[in-house]
């Protein structure tokens, strides 16, 4: 096991250390996984944007029917795509108690999002499984963009990595994200983002 915790964030190997983001002076847990590569086959036929919020017990059914109505093709890859999300969202409400939750897979093609900024919700869960991660900073860097400045260290998350960003609604420090800029570059995100109902 590899392990991290350092001021306002925790980072680990391990899936446990999302738990971490429960903790009063943490507000943000990354697993760094390693073996989630390899989903760029499910962009194949440019599949579209969908969000929807359903019963975490419903979802196992829900999704495939989702993924069919916008366009991604059924494969083998698209069936292990499904089942990792599938366990992330089971992971995530275990972790928030939620009974129901907000799922959002979006292409992200421009620089949306790309202003530092934390979230109106509790706690949000974020992976990127296709192109670059998303972007953060630690409790000083927060601070200097709070005053203006520019940051001196920018974190990244890799594709596979998943992160438990807590928001403004569960305490005052915020983690501070971004999306990485690739306006211009022809990169395609897919992204997963999770949260609470009606907490956007």
């Amino acid at each position: 096991m590899t392990s991290l915790a350092f001021r306002s964030f925790s980072i680990s190997s391990e899936p446990e250390i999302l738990d971490d983001v429960l903790k009063p002076d943490r507000n943000l847990a990354v697993w760094k996984r390693d073996n989630n590569s390899g989903f760029d086959a499910v962009l194949d036929n440019a599949p579209t944007d969908f969000r929807f919020t359903a019963p975490k017990s419903h979802l196992p059914d829900l999704l495939p029917s989702k993924m069919d109505a916008h366009g991604f093709v059924r494969s083998a890859t698209r069936t292990a795509f499904e089942a990792d999300i599938i366990g992330l969202a089971t992971r995530y409400c275990t972790l928030l108690s939620l009974n129901e939750l907000e799922v959002r897979l979006e292409l992200v093609t421009t620089n949306s999002c790309r202003k530092w900024h934390s979230d109106y919700v509790r706690a949000r869960l974020i992976s990127t499984y296709v192109g670059q991660g998303t972007q953060w900073l630690d409790g000083s860097d927060a601070i200097r963009v709070k005053q203006g400045l520019d940051p001196i260290h920018v974190h990244s998350m890799k594709a596979g990595d998943v992160g438990i960003f807590k928001g403004k609604l569960a305490t005052n420090t915020p983690a501070i994200h971004r999306s990485p800029p690739i306006g211009g570059s022809g990169e395609t995100r897919l992204l997963l983002v999770l949260n609470p109902p009606e907490e956007r």
